[in-house]
């Protein structure tokens, strides 16, 4: 249950965010509500996820891979769930989706794909626990800008995991209307 109402005052600010908001995701998202309780908060942040969003030198599913092992491995299901709806947006095997928590013991992965979710994870460590092997194959296989960006999108995704789960904000639903699409007639999909 959230720690703070996600009923927030109505003002024109929240008005527009919620417009666009569901305009972008068909519906408006927790963390934004949560954050229209401080106007300065919420701005702050919209622009910065913005400029975010404009990164491109990490290939989008690698990136996807990264933020949700982080989100993951500080157990915030509203991100999870919000990721699963990502990388299904950007046509990721839904395999590897569902299969993020528990990636060790999965073969659907490459190597690469591999080596990002435990940098993502040992990043996420507190204290972090990166050790100089996996930073260098990353750093070779990537080149510098992408693994730069690497290192940031975990950095990014563990404010967000931490402010959602400080928050105690949790799914919403998001995954769930990505399984209904892929599941065959009269069969259910197995949630995460």
């Amino acid at each position: 249950m959230a720690r703070i109402s996600l009923t927030p005052p109505r003002t024109l600010f929240f008005r527009i965010m919620e417009w666009y908001s569901k305009r972008a995701y068909g519906k408006v998202l927790d963390p934004g509500k949560a954050m229209s309780h401080h106007r300065r908060v919420l701005w702050s942040y919209l622009r910065f996820e913005q400029s975010v969003a404009k990164w491109d030198r990490l290939d989008a599913g690698l990136k996807e891979l990264a933020v949700m092992a982080s989100a993951a491995s500080i157990g915030c299901s509203w991100c999870m769930d919000f990721g699963y709806w990502e990388g299904h947006r950007l046509g990721m095997d839904p395999r590897k989706l569902h299969g993020v928590p528990v990636w060790r013991e999965s073969d659907v992965y490459t190597p690469l794909e591999r080596d990002v979710m435990a940098y993502a994870e040992a990043m996420t460590a507190n204290p972090p626990e990166v050790d100089d092997e996996l930073a260098g194959r990353l750093l070779r296989e990537l080149g510098d800008a992408a693994f730069v960006e690497l290192t940031m999108i975990v950095a990014v995704e563990n404010l967000r995991s931490r402010f959602n789960s400080a928050m105690g904000l949790t799914s919403q639903g998001f995954k769930d209307s990505c399984d209904l699409r892929e599941a065959p007639a009269g069969e259910a999909q197995h949630a995460l």
